[in-house]
């Protein structure tokens, strides 16, 4: 029989397992035993229990039909019934649990009897007791009827309690017994097993790591790149000897590619690989990778002698665009500096543009500003001459009243000179009348006198009519002149008035076209920034293209040198 590895494994792990499920089975038998033990002696405490019960109710049924007896409150007697009652349900319950034991189950059934002949000793008395016949009731407790049957209940009750204790004490033996067969199944089979296992894993370590551990060290060698390590070869017909073989053929393997690199390393592209098979990857990549080298080297060697000559021409080439884009470079520095000469110059002119615009607009402004003010001069002149000629009207009235009170002042004089005329003649009457006229003589004195005043009033009078005559005469005079003079003063208002019109069209016309000036040197100043921010970007350009040119000069110089290096590289090669 030919045992591989998986064999010996399976082997060794399957006897240690059959021993692991035997000491299982014996271990989960005496389990069961013992659970099975434990539940009996769990029954066996419910029976007794259930006796106990029954005894203790018992005898709370007595306890309150004595007190119902002593006292007559028939409050006890609930107590009395109930209890009564839980004794017979614990006879029951007891006869359930002990179904399984005949001796025991036909003690239950003599416990019957016993129990209602108790019960119906107790009730009788208590019948007795409700009849009002206390000493009938208390000749019936003195009997010792009630005491006679209690004792055969307990009797009986202790006779169940002994032989549950019986089987119990029995039942605790078996499971103490089980429990020393578990232990020792446990201890016997845990040890038999790790024994086992022991044996295993020496054999399998012997057998198996060890050769492992070896082709592992190997193969930690040949992963580091050492590849002149050994394999000790076995005739072993299991998967270790198969692996050892195959590590030792691998191992040639890779000391032959190994070799074949060295020599394309030192130059020799004619080394030859044989693949172990079809499937060898690293082989037939090996034998493709020196059939592409050859056949690129020999592409190189033509291509080395083209790239030389390239390369020459390129640099002359170069050579002459860098002279040429270093001269490009100067001239657009020149021009880049005039241009930027012009934009501060385009700049200057927005400037003054922009200043002689916001002047004629304020020109413009002050001269509509002046139309007005002469438009509201010519109707405040206007005005005045209105109110002048209202003025000379006014003084051509007052002349004319003034002449009228002057022919009232001479009818006031002629009344004054007849007054006074009056007066003496009424003086010479009373003179003549003697004293009957002294009265009248007074007043024609008086008269006289009034008279007197009225002339003189008038002469003033008289004096202040010319003074106002001539003082008319004089404002009429200088009225006609105001007139004539707000009438010229108004034609000159006209005549200034449509001058600054005229002014103010021509400052408008004049600030339209610096407005117009400004902007069209606002547009020229953008040019002018555009045009240097281009002659920057041309300027940056051509920096970068002398640059590139140089840069492209010493690549061609570099590469004409990488070309003589390849072509001197690809010569050391034998093909």
């Amino acid at each position: 029989m030919k045992w591989n590895v998986g064999t010996k494994i399976g082997t060794g792990f399957g006897i240690a397992l059959a021993i692991f499920v035997i000491v299982d089975a014996v271990a989960y038998r005496n389990v069961t035993q013992q659970s099975d033990a434990a539940a009996w002696v769990t029954h066996t405490h419910e029976v007794q229990s259930e006796l106990n019960q029954l005894l203790m109710n018992l005898g709370d049924a007595e306890a309150s039909q004595r007190s119902y007896l002593i006292t007559g409150d028939e409050t006890y007697l609930p107590g009395y019934t109930a209890a009564a009652a839980a004794a017979e349900a614990n006879r029951k319950q007891t006869g359930r649990l002990v179904a399984d034991n005949p001796r025991q189950l036909s003690r239950v059934d003599a416990l019957g009897p016993l129990l209602a002949q108790k019960v119906a000793d107790l009730q009788a008395a208590i019948e007795l007791r409700k009849s009002r016949d206390f000493a009938a009731a208390q000749a019936a407790i003195q009997s010792g009827n009630g005491r006679r049957s209690n004792d055969a209940v307990r009797n009986l009750a202790q006779e169940m309690n002994a032989e549950e204790d019986q089987l119990l004490s029995s039942r605790i033996e078996i499971a103490a017994r089980d429990a020393r067969d578990v232990q020792i199944t446990i201890v016997v089979g845990t040890l038999l097993a790790l024994a086992l296992a022991i044996i295993v894993a020496i054999f399998l370590t012997r057998n198996i790591a060890t050769p492992l551990g070896e082709l592992t060290r190997v193969a930690e060698r040949i992963t580091v790149g050492d590849l002149n390590a050994r394999v000790a070869t076995t005739e072993r017909t299991d998967e270790v000897g198969i692996l050892s073989r195959a590590f030792d053929r691998m191992t040639l393997s890779l000391r032959t590619v190994a070799g074949a690199a060295e020599q394309i390393a030192a130059g020799d592209l004619r080394v030859n690989v044989q693949p172990q098979s079809s499937e060898d990857q690293l082989g037939n990549a090996f034998v493709r990778m020196t059939g592409n080298l050859r056949r690129q080297i020999s592409s190189l060697v033509e291509g080395a002698a083209v790239l030389g000559s390239a390369a020459s021409e390129i640099v002359a080439s170069t050579t002459q665009l860098a002279s040429g884009a270093s001269e490009s470079a100067a001239a657009v520095s020149q021009t880049t500096t005039t241009v930027e000469e012009i934009r501060q110059t385009a700049r200057l002119a927005s400037q003054k543009a922009k200043a002689v615009s916001d002047s004629a607009q304020k020109a413009a402004q002050i001269s509509n500003t002046g139309r007005k003010s002469t438009e509201d001069v010519v109707t405040g002149m206007d005005r005045i001459r209105a109110q002048m000629e209202a003025i000379g009207q006014s003084m051509m009235r007052l002349s004319e009243q003034s002449h009228t009170i002057s022919q009232i002042v001479a009818t006031v004089e002629d009344l004054a000179a007849q007054s006074n005329l009056l007066a003496v003649n009424a003086a010479i009457e009373a003179a003549k009348a003697g004293e009957h006229g002294k009265g009248f003589g007074v007043v024609a004195q008086e008269v006289k006198s009034l008279a007197e005043q009225s002339r003189q009033a008038t002469d003033r009078v008289r004096a202040i009519l010319d003074e106002i005559q001539k003082a008319t005469t004089a404002a009429v005079m200088a009225t006609e002149q105001g007139g004539k003079a707000v009438e010229a003063g108004t034609r000159q208002s006209e005549v200034a008035g449509e001058s600054i019109g005229s002014l103010a069209s021509s400052v408008s016309e004049a600030a339209q076209a610096a407005t117009q000036i400004a902007a069209s040197s606002q547009q020229q100043l953008v040019g002018m920034e555009q045009v240097a921010g281009a002659m920057e970007n041309i300027k940056q350009a051509s920096s970068q293209n002398a640059a590139s040119a140089r840069q492209l000069e010493n690549a061609a110089r570099n590469l004409n040198e990488l070309g003589q290096r390849i072509k001197t590289l690809v010569e050391s090669y034998a093909v």
